[in-house]
């Protein structure tokens, strides 16, 4: 529905390689999950941005 209405797609909760190329095949594109990173504390996050 989401492709259709030209929205982007995104998943949450990717915590396994599997569960990315399923996505990936379903056209999705952002993901989030253990899989990329596990939550960070606002400092450890704040470094990333830097």
């Amino acid at each position: 529905m989401a492709h259709s209405l030209d929205l982007k797609v995104i998943a949450e909760g990717v915590e396994t390689p599997e569960q990315l190329e399923f996505l990936q095949g379903l056209e999705c594109h952002f993901y989030q999950g253990y899989l990329h990173s596990r939550p960070l504390p606002v400092e450890e996050f704040q470094k990333l941005l830097k």
